[in-house]
């Protein structure tokens, strides 16, 4: 399985971007798609995560009403709407793939996930 980032750059405080996740070679036909970030010295934090077997999904708190998660089945694409982008928000974004039908109801963890994109990096500033 891979999965392929992008869409990571440079925007102003309150501006957006939007990152996409593109899976290849999956061995499932159902599995759920996580968001994370990670900045120097700290934990890998959990962000967002949309199953494409039900469509459940959710937002940690420190994103909810700003970034919105979504799932293009037949492009095997997920998205990752950022609005209101604060420098808070600087950091590498990863997307992870965990097979299975998977009924969202918790923050993504990493070690719920089996693979992993390359990492694309945000960063907000003027």
């Amino acid at each position: 399985v891979q999965l392929q980032a992008s869409g990571g750059g440079l925007v102003q405080p309150g501006g957006s971007l939007r990152l996409s996740c593109t899976v290849s070679g999956f061995d499932s036909p159902y599995y759920a798609i996580g968001w994370f970030r990670q900045v120097p010295g700290k934990e890998r934090e959990g962000l967002s995560c949309i199953s494409n077997a039900d469509g459940t999904l959710i937002y940690a708190d420190t994103i909810k009403g700003r970034f919105t998660v979504s799932m293009d089945n037949a492009k095997n694409t997920a998205y990752l709407q950022m609005n209101s982008l604060e420098p808070e928000d600087t950091a590498v974004y990863y997307c992870a793939y965990a097979r299975g039908w998977i009924t969202v109801v918790a923050v993504p963890r990493v070690d719920e996930y089996d693979y992993w994109g390359q990492g694309t990096l945000v960063t907000v500033s003027s």
